[in-house]
C-alpha cells in the first residue's frame, strides 16, 4: 500500500522572543520526529499521514487540500503522478521551485517567514521557522523513517 508521509515542525515566536537565548532554545528543538498517533492522523482517504509539531499559537495555521493527484500542504505542492515536491510561497513573486522527487527517500525542506497577526485588538509580528519532512512509501508506514539520512533543501526566506 502506497502512503505519503508529511511531517511539519513549526517553531513560532513573537518579537519579544528574538534574543540569542530564545534562538538557542529554538535551534535545540528537533525537526525530525517518530510518527506517533496522535498527533499524526490519516488524511485523503488514508493515502496520507500528516504529523504536525508546534505551530499552536494559531489553531488554523496548517492548510492542506487535495485536487485530483495534487496535494497542497502549507506552501508545498506534491504531485502524486511524478512524486515531485515543490515549494511555492503565494505571497512572493518567485516561481515555484522543485525541491526534489520522493523516490524511495525522504526530503526535508526549510523556510522562515513572518506575518502580522491581529489578536486582542492589537497587531503583532509572528515569526516562523518551518521544516517539512516528506516521504512517499510503497511499503507502508515506518515510524522511524525521518531518522534515516535524507535530502535537505533550504529556503531561508524572511518576509
Amino acid at each position: 500500500m502506497s502512503l505519503l508521509l508529511l511531517q511539519i515542525t513549526i517553531k513560532q515566536w513573537d518579537k519579544s522572543q528574538r534574543t540569542q537565548a530564545h534562538e538557542q532554545l529554538r535551534s535545540a528543538m528537533p525537526t525530525q520526529h517518530a510518527i506517533i498517533f496522535p498527533p499524526a492522523f490519516h488524511a485523503f482517504d488514508d493515502q496520507c499521514i500528516i504529523d504536525q509539531h508546534g505551530g499552536h499559537l494559531q489553531a488554523d495555521r496548517l492548510k492542506y487540500s487535495k485536487q485530483a493527484n495534487l496535494i497542497y500542504f502549507d506552501r508545498y505542492l506534491i504531485n502524486l503522478d511524478t512524486l515531485s515536491l515543490t515549494y511555492h510561497d503565494p505571497n512572493a513573486d518567485q516561481t515555484a521551485q522543485i525541491i526534489g522527487y520522493l523516490n524511495n527517500e525522504w526530503l526535508q525542506s526549510h523556510y522562515q517567514c513572518r506575518y502580522s497577526v491581529y489578536e486582542s485588538d492589537m497587531y503583532y509580528w509572528l515569526y516562523e521557522d518551518v521544516t517539512l519532512n516528506a516521504f512517499y512509501s510503497t511499503d507502508g508506514l515506518d515510524e522511524q523513517v525521518f531518522f534515516r539520512q535524507g535530502q535537505v533543501a533550504t529556503y531561508p526566506y524572511r518576509q
